[in-house]
């Protein structure tokens, strides 16, 4: 008999499947490092030159405003600024170049900054009742001390000029003095009931304010909440004076003499004291109120939170503060006053002051101050004001502050690009710069910054919620903007009373940017926005007035929702059709369903462009049936092709910008053919569905962008554990050739999805499941079958990656997301699906604070079928020469698309050969019938050459499409490609590197033999990946949610690095992170800063030499002469020993209960706690060179500037003798 093989029956049913047929390609266990099984040997002989210690991750430099700014302060020396923020970030600036972060640990807001002026140092209170010391002498600062209060609030600090000293006053009325050096605190208390009178009944509030006079440093003016002020006398531990009245104080501030201070009030009014009269204030002013007659009191007026009284020499005293505006005025800005003899100027301001800060000559508080700039820190902005013109222009701010101008949508980043690229972007965007700055120079020029060693040109691209798009130029870790480009100038501006013509989705922003492909070497861009319209741009150093070719594209499929057996069982899928529902006339037209309508209209007149990029093409999806068209959840971009493809959830368009044709239209299902891997079945034909008109209605971005936190919770869950039995699937294919020669509407399916749970009235999620058909599910309906959820719009407001914040658990078992379209389809605005996941979730913005939210998730053990899924979206498009089908002979061009089913498709593209022809013969666009697998939605293709280098796309060389040379004839398109088997003399084959939310693989193609799979994660997903060059190699670098950060060697996908370094607290995180060549990477680390990183070891060894140093030895300047008999009457300042008043042999010891010291991890003491042995010993001694090397260094100077007083005195002398030499006495 003979022997029965099972293995050769299963591989005869194997071999006959529709799927082998058609080239599906699977990975029969390839692993990590490890060949998959069957491969030929020549194909894994790829010499690999990364290894794990080429690998590091540490944060390098943080640009754009400080988010939520507290606090500010300046040292007039050293000319550098540090802004405190309520998370307890402390940003430093100086002269451009020079900026750096530091961060509390605690994370507690930063109430008050003071620097000892020259020193190198920065004291900061926070929140939590702690003072923290921070040495500046380094690149990096770090934390010498910090002084825990136990049992006192600290509402004030004050560090005298040239003192060791630090002055605290706290919510109990009491003030403490610190030893800065030492960071202990001495037994000197002024008890708040020593301070006032013994008759005072009533408490007098917190400390606001405390300052040593400039007559006499042995004097303290304390200033009390309540309207109290006391002069104390230091020495004599009494005060001198007491100053009463009747308004609660909120600022205290000093006439150079000393003699005397003003106050401002909370009822608006500034009060003049003198030191002689000390029973009432000789002036009394309400800057803002209106004069009143008859005696009558002034109109009430809103607190001047601050006051600064600085003298000039040459011309009257400066009065600046902020606040004080009657209240009568309603709807009038923040605003900061400059009072200058006679003249009031009132500066009105975008957003409420913060801080401000008077810039003087002087650091001395006994002289002249000459103040010629006013610092102000708002909300949302940084400006310096110059008071040396009369008309008080501002600077031009050097620190790319505006990031957030409008708030960031998505970011792209782009390392190594062409050397031009920068200077030609920087010369048109010159041209659109404001004007009337001041002429100065940018005050806050402290500190010093070189070119690094190793620097190369870098872009980065900001998306915003008003349309525009922003280049900055990143390199050498700055940032400076070169040009900003508007989207919405493509569109008309819709005029108020005009009856619509168009169909918009969304009630504000409506030019939102979601994504950006830019070709650099090509100077091509091309975005989409939140209208689902795609524009093209071209860059020209000319202007132009062209016509803006506009395609209308009809996605539409003439099939119903999928739905389940689960569903059936519910919901009747022969229901009767809802009624028409009556809405706006801006979902419902008056002829009945909206259809064939763009959500924008394109201008139809010539437009005249300046120079820099024009648009040459905007392609718009239009309604459906009275249906709204999806989001564009994919896009890619390619000159040399001349072709521009994006994708939905209903399927994948092609469009030819050459010759402005629409080339493929086909739902996601259609592009399989006869090798669709999934068991899908039909349903009943499509019922008309009619929509809520208020289910359209989309929130603002202006809403979004808030101080609100919006919180998410989600539990820990992989993806193969989500929704994953087989369902069936309704389609009917939307039949249409591969190519057209002319503009011709698309045919994609449009069905609605339904999104997240409804929050509060408002369907913003994107993770949809699939509604009902034929049936409008009520509200009672949707609560009992909240896996379908309610009906609503594909489209949500555009949210802006600043207006995000996840609130994860802190258990471990508990952090990450179970599914990335729980999440990552929530950033980009997009419906997608997934094989893995099926869930429905919560989200809500509004400007009051938002409840908690929590995903709740339908499961099922499946892990290959698309049960419950609704349309497969595309969600990975790359352009290449490649092979298009297994075992071609010749690379030709192709698409290659990825789905959220892990499904991986490839587009084979028939070029014309000749330029002529590429301009009138249609390309030819068809699937190929290429299918390979991989588990989770597809994230990101390349290409890797046998060699084991990057492939770069084929791509167009630059031309300006409008040279105004009437010489030069129209140049021929260049095209740079990279071919394998050109450029390698190992062969004809190249490896395709594909990345999935969950594991990547690589196939060597032709033959699409899975050479290497790894799995990425099994507990989370991945977020970001890409395939970028670090130390003249390649690799892929994945970006997880659970805040990991893995890099893998290509092609082995070995890993070579794991950390968990970015935990992922905030939704814009995963918006807006992605990866660059030279191994760096971005993300928005705030509504308004985007925070830089480097997973490279050689880029951290270079880093600080990168960097700016913030200190730099500077002489203090002289006091002025005063004179003989001005110091004999009292005129200039006296001083006293604070040591042998404050010390521990005068004062004592203060309470041990009181405040409790903590090394830093910057100090010795610090150190020795976190180091031991030999390593510990060699740091210390590292940072006692160090500082040694800073002291000799010093003394050095001092030396110097000795021998040259003493050269210079020496040569006077000498002049002097030889003058008087031959004189007799009475002749001198």
């Amino acid at each position: 008999m003979k022997k029965f093989n099972f293995r050769k029956v299963l591989d005869g049913l194997t071999a006959s499947s529709p799927g082998s047929a058609s080239g599906t390609s699977t990975c029969p266990g390839g692993t990590t490092g490890v060949p998959a099984v069957g491969v030929a040997p020549k194909e894994t002989e790829v010499q690999e030159t990364l290894a794990s210690e080429n690998f590091q991750i540490c944060k390098t430099v943080r640009h754009g405003f400080p988010y939520q700014p507290t606090a500010l302060a300046f040292d007039p020396v050293q000319k550098i600024v540090a802004i405190g923020t309520r998370t307890g970030g402390v940003r430093i600036l100086g002269r451009p170049g020079v900026d750096c972060y530091c961060q509390h640990d605690s994370e507690a807001a930063v109430l008050q900054l003071q620097f000892p002026i020259n020193e190198g140092a920065l004291v900061t209170a926070c929140a939590d009742d702690t003072l923290h010391l921070w040495n500046l002498r380094q690149k990096r600062p770090a934390i010498l001390h910090s002084l825990k209060f136990n049992r006192e609030r600290i509402t004030f600090c004050h560090i005298p000029f040239q003192s060791k000293w630090l002055y605290v006053g706290t919510e109990r009325g009491n003030t403490h003095v610190v030893n800065i050096e030492s960071f202990i605190l001495s037994g000197y208390i002024i008890m708040w009931n020593k301070a006032i009178e013994l008759a005072t009944k009533t408490h007098p509030g917190p400390v606001v304010h405390l300052s040593d006079s400039p007559r006499d440093e042995g004097k303290m003016l304390i200033g009390f909440e309540s309207g109290t002020v006391v002069l104390w006398d230091l020495r004599a531990k009494k005060p001198d004076f007491r100053f009463y009245y009747d308004e609660a104080i909120h600022s205290v501030s000093w006439h150079h003499e000393g003699k005397q201070f003003m106050c401002s009030h909370s009822d608006g009014s500034l009060t003049m004291w003198n030191l002689k009269n000390t029973a009432k204030p000789f002036q009394i002013t309400f800057p803002h109120a209106k004069s009143q007659r008859d005696g009558k009191k002034p109109d009430p007026c809103k607190p001047i939170l601050k006051v600064e009284y600085k003298t000039s020499r040459s011309s009257e005293p400066f009065i600046i503060f902020s606040g004080g505006l009657s209240y009568d005025k309603a709807g009038r800005r923040p605003s900061l006053t400059i009072m200058h003899g006679k003249s009031i100027t009132v500066l009105e301001m975008d957003h409420p002051i913060v801080e401000f800060l008077t810039l003087c000559e002087t650091p001395y508080p006994n002289e002249f101050q000459e103040p010629y700039a006013v610092v102000v820190l708002l909300e949302k902005d940084f400006i310096v004001v110059d008071l040396t013109q009369s008309h008080f222009p501002i600077f031009e701010n050097p620190y790319p502050m505006d990031i957030h101008e409008s708030p960031v949508t998505c970011t792209a980043y782009f390392a190594d690009c062409p050397p031009e690229l920068i200077p030609a972007l920087y010369s048109v965007g010159a041209k659109h710069k404001k004007q009337g700055y001041s002429n100065k120079e940018w005050p806050v020029s402290g500190g010093t910054w070189t070119l690094g060693a190793q620097t190369y040109p870098e872009i980065i691209i900001t998306g915003h919620a008003d349309g525009s798009i922003k280049f900055w130029d990143g390199s050498a870790i700055t940032l400076e903007m070169l040009y900003k480009l508007k989207t919405s100038k493509v569109f008309e501006k819709q005029k108020v009373g005009e009856g619509k013509q168009v169909a918009e989705i969304v009630e504000e922003d409506p030019y939102a940017i979601q994504m950006i492909s830019w070709c650099p070497e090509s100077r091509i861009l091309c975005v989409t926005g939140i209208s689902a319209h795609v524009i093209l741009y071209r860059f020209s150093k000319h202007e132009a007035t062209t016509e803006i070719v506009s395609l209308e594209v009809r996605l539409q499929n003439d099939v119903e929702d999928i739905i389940t057996p689960e569903a059936t069982e519910n919901i009747s899928p022969y229901t009767e059709p809802s009624q028409p529902i009556t809405g706006s006339p801006s979902n419902v037209s008056p002829e009945g369903i909206k259809d064939s309508i763009p959500c924008l209209k394109v201008k139809s007149r010539p437009v005249r462009m300046p120079q820099g990029y024009q648009a040459e093409l905007v392609i718009q999806l239009v309604w459906v049936d009275g249906e709204p068209p999806q989001q564009i959840a994919s896009l890619a971009v390619n000159s040399a092709y001349g072709l521009v493809a994006f994708g939905n959830s209903n399927g994948l368009a092609v469009v030819d910008f050459i010759q402005k044709t629409v080339l493929l239209s086909m739902g996601t299902i259609d592009l399989y053919g006869s090798s669709d891997p999934y068991l899908r079945q039909l349903r009943s034909p499509r019922r008309s569905k009619q929509l809520p008109a208020d289910t359209f209605c989309m929130r603002g971005l202006s809403n979004i962008y808030s101080d609100s936190k919006k919180r998410i919770r989600t539990s820990h869950q992989s993806l193969s554990e989500l929704s994953d039995s087989p369902v069936s699937l309704e389609l009917e294919r939307c039949k249409s050739p591969t190519s057209v020669k002319g503009p011709r509407k698309l045919s994609l399916p449009t069905d609605l999805k339904t999104d997240l749970d409804n929050v509060n009235g408002h369907c913003t999620s994107p993770t949809s499941q699939p509604c009902s058909t034929g049936k409008r599910v009520s509200a009672t309906e949707g609560a009992k079958l909240n896996r379908w959820g309610p009906s609503r719009p594909p489209f949500r407001k555009a949210q802006s990656a600043a207006c995000m914040e996840i609130s994860l658990p802190a258990s471990h078992t508990e952090v990450g997301y179970a599914s990335r379209r729980a999440m990552l389809q929530q950033l980009h605005g997009i419906s997608i699906y997934s094989q893995d996941e099926h869930h429905s979730a919560s989200y809500t913005w509004s400007e009051k604070e938002s409840r908690d939210n929590s995903f709740s998730r339908s499961r099922s053990s499946s892990v290959s079928s698309i049960d419950k899924e609704s349309k497969e979206t595309i969600t990975a498009l790359y352009f290449m020469d490649s092979y298009g089908r297994k075992n071609d002979g010749t690379l030709s061009p192709c698409l290659w698309v990825g789905t959220s089913l892990g499904v991986v498709l490839v587009i084979s593209l028939n070029l014309p050969s000749g330029e002529e022809q590429r301009q009138s013969e249609p390309v030819m666009v068809a699937p190929s019938g290429t299918v390979l697998m991989l588990k989770g939605a597809v994230l990101t293709f390349s290409s890797v050459d046998c060699a084991g280098g990057l492939i770069h796309p084929p791509y167009e060389v630059w031309r300006d499409p409008n040279s105004m040379d009437d010489n030069e004839k129209p140049r021929k398109r260049k095209l740079v490609t990279f071919s394998p088997s050109s450029s390698q003399d190992m062969g004809d084959y190249h490896f395709a590197v594909i990345c999935s939310e969950k594991q990547a693989k690589v196939y060597s193609l032709p033959s699409q033999n899975c050479l290497y799979a790894h799995s990425i994660t099994e507990s989370s997903f991945v977020l970001r990946a890409d395939v970028v060059t670090v130390c003249n190699s390649v690799c892929l670098a994945c970006f997880c949610a659970n805040g990991h950060i893995m890099t893998l060697s290509l092609p082995s996908l070995r890993p070579m690095l794991d950390v968990n370094y970015l935990p992922l607290t905030d939704m814009r995180i995963a918006r807006t992170f992605c990866f660059t060549n030279g191994g760096q990477a971005l993300f928005l680390s705030s509504p308004t800063e985007v925070q830089r990183i480097t997973f490279s070891q050689e880029m951290c060894e270079n880093l600080q030499d990168m960097l700016g140093e913030l200190f730099t030895p500077v002489e203090t300047p002289e006091a002025q002469n005063r004179g003989f008999l001005k110091g004999l009457f009292g005129g200039s300042g006296q001083t006293f020993d604070r040591e042998e008043l404050f010390g521990e042999a005068a004062a004592g010891k203060a309470s041990r209960s009181l405040a409790q010291h903590i090394p830093g991890p910057g100090s010795m003491e610090g150190m020795k706690a976190a180091a031991g042995g030999v390593v510990g010993d060699l740091a210390r001694a590292r940072i006692a060179l160090d500082e040694r090397g800073q002291r000799l260094g010093e003394l050095e100077d001092r030396t110097a500037a000795m021998m040259g007083s003493a050269e210079s005195f020496s040569k006077h002398a000498h002049e002097l003798m030889l003058k008087c030499k031959d004189k007799k006495w009475y002749q001198l």
